[in-house]
Parts: structure tokens; sequence; C-alpha cells
């Protein structure tokens, strides 16, 4: 069968009624019902709770409060790098920027200007530069972190689908990561700006972020804007800057590098499909 029959499903599903429904689910408190819901995830998953900060599962008063479980000290250390993986998860694509265009599988691409909600000129200062696309599966761990030092400039929520986006849906929808919901979160970096769009899914109940707190819900149909010229918000590599509530993807773009400098090289170990861990270099 092929990967655009696959997700035909997808398309007749109520995407934006059922992951309604997941988020208030996932924010109750059930005692002793949300332990065994923990449990069997944790069972299904095969999650390694001996690297969270609280490995008790009874200690979680929501599922949330599990999904998006902090790491203890030291379980991911930080790569000496000028970019490190921003989160655990899997490799989907990395590669160039051709013209304004990403690779999203193949006979599918979609372009920058899709991505960052079809502002132009911003999507132009990443023209022929690198991307990253990470996504991260049920059982990892959700918190995203910093590659590199930032100052955060603009956030822009951007409204849409809510499909999928494991490897099949990848391969099913066209422009999968420029239809879905996303926030997209732009930065001025040492290197110039780059951006990390944290892109959401079926039953993604939200996605917050460490400045603002959770950014959707509300879902009113409707780009929305944040600048932060007037505000000194700077973060250093490794340091969280959001979360998923269930899992997604995050898609990274980087400038072109300048007149006599080296292009951007993405870790040689690095392939699509590759299990990829917080903090491991990324590109330099």
């Amino acid at each position: 069968m092929s990967d655009r029959l696959r997700v035909l499903p997808q398309y007749l599903l109520p995407k934006q009624a059922l992951t309604s429904l997941m988020g208030t689910l996932a924010r109750r408190e059930a005692g002793a019902l949300t332990t065994w819901v923990i449990r069997r995830f944790v069972a299904r998953y095969g999650v390694d709770m001996s690297e969270a900060a609280e490995p008790d599962i009874a200690a979680y008063k929501s599922f949330n409060a599990f999904f998006t479980r902090a790491l203890r000290a030291g379980a991911r250390p930080l790569a000496e790098a000028p970019l490190i993986c921003p989160v655990d998860g899997a490799i989907s694509q990395i590669g160039p920027i051709n013209g304004d265009q990403i690779f999203q599988a193949k006979g599918h691409f979609y372009s920058t200007a899709a991505l960052v909600g079809g502002d132009q000129q911003l999507a132009e200062q990443f023209r022929n530069g690198s991307f990253a696309t990470l996504y991260l599966s049920p059982r990892d761990y959700h918190r995203i972190h910093m590659p590199c030092n930032g100052r955060l400039t603009r956030m822009i929520h951007v409204p849409g689908a809510l499909f999928s986006v494991n490897p099949v849906t990848a391969r099913g929808v066209p422009g999968l990561f420029a239809r879905n919901e996303r926030v997209v979160c732009v930065f001025e970096g040492e290197a110039g700006p780059f951006v990390l769009a944290l892109v959401g899914a079926t039953i993604v109940g939200s996605m917050a972020t460490v400045w603002h707190g959770v950014v959707n819900p509300p879902r009113p149909g409707n780009l929305r804007e944040w600048r932060y010229a007037d505000q000194p918000i700077t973060l250093r590599q490794g340091e969280e800057m959001g979360r998923f509530l269930l899992g997604s993807t995050v898609v990274m773009l980087f400038p072109p590098r300048g007149p006599g400098q080296p292009p951007l090289r993405f870790n040689p170990e690095w392939a699509p499909g590759r299990s990829i861990r917080l903090g491991e270099a990324m590109a330099a």
C-alpha cells in the first residue's frame, strides 16, 4: 500500500476535536487511573524512567506532568560544538535549503516562507541556507533546548492542520510541516538569525515556551505574532526553550554562511532515520 493511501484516513478524522479532547484528558488529575495510564504508556513505548529527575511514576499527578518530565542532572552532557542537538528523537531530514525549498521526503518539498507563516522577508534570510527536521516519538523526552546561544526576536503562532508527523505521514502528505499548526521562534545568534519551529500534530494538546508559557490553546484560527526587540530574552546553548505536550517535530533553519566562510557542516554521523540525543554535536 502506498504512503498516500495509508494517510488517507487522516484527512477524514476530526483532528482538531480529537486533539482538544486528548489535551483535556491529559491535563486531568485522576489519581490511580492516571498512574495506571502512565504505567501502560511506559510499558508500551519502553520509556526509560531511570533518566527522569522523578523516576516514580506515581509521583506524576497528570499525564502532561509525566510527558513533560525533566531529566535528572547529568543525563545529557553537552558536546563542545557550535551547534548541539536540541532534542531526543530521530532525524527526519537534514541538508541544504535549495533556494527557498526544504526537502521533506521523496517527491515532497515546501518553502521556507510557508513554514514561517508567509513572511517573505524573514524567509529570505535562509535562502540557500541549511535545515534540520527532527522527529520526537512518544517515548522521547519532550523538552526542546537551545542548539546555541540566542537572543529571541520574534514568535509566530501559525494556525494549521494537525496531521500526524510520523515518517509515513511525512512521505504521504505534501508540505506536511508547512500545513500543520506550528510555533515559529526566531533568534539572533553569533552566526546570524536562526529559527526553531515547533510543529504540532494529531493529539499534541499544546506547545509552550519558557518565556511565554502555553501558546496554544487558544487556537483563534488566525496568525498571531509577538516581537521581543525591547525585551532582553537571551537563552544559552543547552537551556530549555520550550516543550511539546505529546510528540511532534522540530524544524530548524540556519542562514547561508558569508563570503569566505565554510558552509554549515552537519555531524558526519547524522543521516535520516538515525536516533539522536539532546546535547550531542549537530553541526559546525
